[in-house]
């Protein structure tokens, strides 16, 4: 097969300021995926990406070239409005498994194809895995049935979505590209509109344990992946959430997946259920069934347990069997009395990684009893040497450094000092 371009001409072009055109990123793209462009041409490609930017056009090629690698899903048969979520990553982030359950019981499907844990931020599907039986990976036959039958599924994407951004991902990682906006917002977004959803609401993170440390570049990449969704076709809005302090009170697999269920009996941490139905609102209203039940509604009347129920027996999953517990536990006390004004979300997920509920590289296994407990988040009154945390851990030998990733992570304050703590900062449509 002759080739269009030369790699290292597409290189130079953006290395010196130029927009890419249409042709050379489509070109370039497919190249890559084919095994065309060697790996080191393509991480020369993403620093002068990271270096010079890319044009809004830019961005929307490069995503289409991106989706076009692979094969889209076609939800318009499973017979109701179809809505997902995509969350940038943070701590204590359960907030994808009561949420499928709450907008499925209100009429609308939810395709969830989720990511795995990378660092100190956890993945959906590692959480799933502590449930026994479950089941991440479905073909696209199984996922339109569990559907048209469940109305949600939450799973690994196929292999036939997106392929170009998989290898892409894998390459970032590893040449310090990975902060990228036009990156990242591609690489998101490539696989959302491929999954073929008809709507899409966006958590933003912003904040110590975020991805994107500032509201400002938060900003920037959440209007970035709402136009190129729009763009799309697909209707997509985003909310900007905080993630200085870590989301409930539980950061770890097993521990979070307990939390979820907490939360789907109508209890559960404030924050978590705060959030839940403000996603939950949204991902209903941009897929045009605002009229019917409330979210808050069907978690108090238990229809969204059942649906939760569902979907894990689908998977293979038994919602009754008894859940991981760590093998050890340790309790951090407080070192003062006073008000808790900082609980740092970054040092908590360290400490939970740590522990052994994350890993450094993808194939690491994870340890699904592992993580952190809160028991108490900022603006509470704490005693000294009562417990602020607990670790938990299948290996004892693991505390100490995680006790090393959480110091300087608590601030409290004298009596009456006040903590201001907002958890949604902000929308964009």
């Amino acid at each position: 097969m002759t080739e269009h371009f030369d790699a290292v001409d597409v290189i130079r072009a953006k290395r010196d300021g130029h927009r890419l055109a249409d042709a050379q990123i489509d070109w370039v793209v497919d190249a890559y995926t084919r095994g065309v462009v060697a790996d080191e041409q393509m991480s020369a490609l993403l620093m002068a990406i990271l270096l010079r930017g890319m044009e809004p056009a830019e961005i929307a090629r490069w995503t289409q070239a991106m989706i076009s690698s692979g094969e889209r899903l076609d939800f318009a048969g499973v017979g109701r409005p179809t809505a997902d979520k995509h969350s940038t990553g943070g701590v204590g982030d359960k907030i994808t498994l009561p949420l499928a359950a709450v907008v499925a019981a209100c009429g609308v499907a939810v395709p969830q194809l989720s990511g795995r844990g990378l660092g100190h931020t956890g993945g959906t599907l590692d959480k799933l895995e502590s449930i026994p039986g479950w089941r991440a990976s479905l073909s696209y036959d199984e996922i339109v049935a569990q559907l048209r039958d469940v109305g949600a599924v939450i799973c690994a994407p196929t292999d036939t979505l997106a392929p170009a951004d998989r290898k892409l991902y894998a390459l970032r990682d590893v040449t310090g590209t990975v902060e990228s906006i036009p990156l990242i917002a591609s690489s998101i977004m490539s696989k959302k509109i491929a999954e073929g959803t008809g709507a899409l609401v966006l958590d933003v993170k912003v904040g110590t344990g975020a991805f994107m440390k500032n509201a400002e570049d938060a900003r920037e990449l959440a209007a970035t992946m709402v136009e190129l969704g729009r763009s799309a076709g697909v209707r997509t809005v985003a909310l900007l959430t905080d993630m200085t302090t870590p989301l409930g009170l539980t950061a770890g697999n097993a521990l979070e997946v307990r939390e979820s269920v907490e939360v789907l009996a109508g209890g559960g941490p404030r924050d978590v259920v705060e959030l839940t139905v403000a996603l939950a609102r949204e991902m209903l209203t941009a897929a045009g069934a605002a009229g019917g039940p409330d979210p808050s509604d069907v978690l108090k009347d238990g229809t969204a347990m059942d649906v939760w129920r569902s979907m894990i027996r689908a998977q293979g999953g038994d919602p009754d069997a008894a859940l991981p517990w760590a093998a050890h536990t340790l309790d951090v006390p407080a070192p003062a009395d006073g008000v808790l004004v900082r609980l740092d979300a970054y040092q908590v997920g360290l400490a939970a990684w740590r522990l052994g509920a994350g890993r450094s590289r993808k194939e690491d296994p994870v340890s699904a009893g592992a993580g952190v407990v809160l028991h108490a988040k900022p603006g509470a009154l704490v005693r000294a040497g009562q417990p602020l945390l607990t670790l938990h851990a299948d290996d004892p030998a693991k505390f100490a450094r995680a006790q090393e990733a959480l110091e300087g992570a608590v601030e409290i304050a004298p009596r009456g000092a006040r903590t201001g703590h907002q958890l949604i900062l902000g929308r964009i449509d």
